[in-house]
């Protein structure tokens, strides 16, 4: 099949082109097509009505920024072959091809030890059999073996082409402004110096918007109290669900679904058994609502109980706070759950459940964001900005949540 461009038109970067036949050939691949039933935020259109745009958005626009960043990087004379854009292309394109039924939020229930990355090197590694070797470039930018570090910055880093997009392209369907950068002005602004990603002091101003918008993107709509009660809801169901598997109770489920909710996978058994990587490819977003709203009218009181919350948004209170919740106030909301729903002490902790999440704006320890001055000075962002300070940059924000019915 000859491969001509691919144009998509996408409401946040406009129209994308791709004039390159095999990023064409992998898009078209039914691994690929899969994203477009994975939805980019998971449950968080319960809460945001507009976010449900998908992987498979994500992905295509973090590659249009890639091409940008490679057109900006060789205008500034710094050398970049056309195998190297290339792989650089599609190392952001398959960079999320790993993902599994609502991203993020699943990604410990379906598999267990193994990440999206884990699984999307298993996809890239196949397919590059597939294709002859041809991704061998794109591998090695993806796992920072290419020699180039700036190409692997630039598909992940704490600024990369990946949360460029992610914030604009969130930020656009949820609705919340706060997530506004100028992604395009950013891109614009880097170059490379001793071999790594760098932004012009020109570009300081917008970097100090991106850390901040990344940081109010985080509460306002990643970990939003409501969206963290919904996905609660969801991991309780998949982990009941697990359960009455192990059990060998009867469940309505995809023989992908089935395959993995009856059977318990590590990385070693997706390398030691190659159809197990196609099952994974058989699973998306489709599965897990349909067995869900069959299970609503499951015999068992749990299980019915916690697909009929979700499926009718009847989501849990959310409590927020520093400290952790006292076993006091636990033990007292589960007796509670217990005598309305007539189960025993285990079963009320799908309905009571607590928890910590985490907020890093910027780790000065972690490969740095660096400022590129006219003299040639480099520096870390949290060192040349004069509007923040490392200690409020690098502070980890910690808050403990409790979860429980609202009746």
């Amino acid at each position: 099949m000859a491969y001509k461009s691919l144009i998509f038109n996408d409401p946040v970067h406009g129209f994308v082109s791709v004039n390159d036949p095999l990023i064409a050939q992998l898009i078209d691949h039914p691994w690929y097509q899969r994203l477009r039933r994975i939805k980019q935020l998971g449950l968080t259109n319960l809460v945001y009505p507009g976010a449900l745009h998908t992987r498979f958005h994500h992905a295509i626009g973090a590659m249009h920024l890639m091409a940008e960043a490679i057109d900006v990087l060789r205008s500034k004379g710094n050398k970049i072959s056309d195998e190297e854009r290339r792989g650089a292309l599609i190392a952001i394109l398959l960079h999320d091809i790993g993902h599994g039924p609502f991203s993020h939020s699943l990604e410990h229930s379906i598999v267990h030890g193994v990440t999206h990355e884990d699984i999307s090197e298993l996809f890239m590694d196949r397919l590059n059999k597939e294709f002859k070797g041809q991704l061998s470039t794109a591998i090695s930018i993806f796992r920072d073996e290419h020699p180039k570090k700036f190409l692997h910055q630039l598909v992940s880093s704490q600024l990369d082409v990946d949360r460029l997009d992610y914030l604009v392209r969130d930020s656009f369907f949820t609705g919340v402004s706060e997530g506004v950068i100028s992604a395009e002005r950013i891109v614009k602004m880097m170059n490379v110096g001793n071999n790594e990603l760098v932004v012009e002091a020109k570009g300081i101003y917008s970097i100090e918007k991106f850390i901040l918008a990344r940081r109010l993107m985080y509460w306002q709509v990643y970990l939003h109290k409501t969206v963290l009660s919904a996905e609660n809801l969801l991991v309780r169901t998949l982990k009941r669900a697990k359960e009455l598997a192990g059990q060998k109770k009867e469940l309505f489920c995809s023989p992908a679904l089935h395959c993995f909710l009856y059977n318990k996978y590590s990385k070693k058994d997706f390398l030691k058994d190659p159809t197990l990587l196609q099952t994974f490819a058989d699973l998306d977003d489709n599965d897990i609502i349909s067995a869900i709203k069959v299970w609503m009218k499951h015999k068992d009181t749990v299980l019915s109980t916690l697909c009929t919350n979700l499926i009718q948004r009847r989501l849990y209170r959310v409590e927020l706070q520093k400290e952790p919740f006292s076993t006091t106030r636990l033990k007292d909301l589960r007796e509670k759950v217990k005598k309305k729903l007539k189960i025993n002490d285990k079963e009320a902790e799908y309905f009571v459940v607590c928890g910590e999440v985490s907020n890093d704006t910027y780790r000065a320890d972690e490969v740095s964001i660096n400022i590129l001055f006219k003299d040639g000075k480099i520096l870390d962002i949290s060192e040349a900005s004069d509007q923040m300070n490392l200690e409020v940059l690098s502070k980890t924000i910690r808050k403990h949540y409790l979860c429980y019915p609202k009746e």
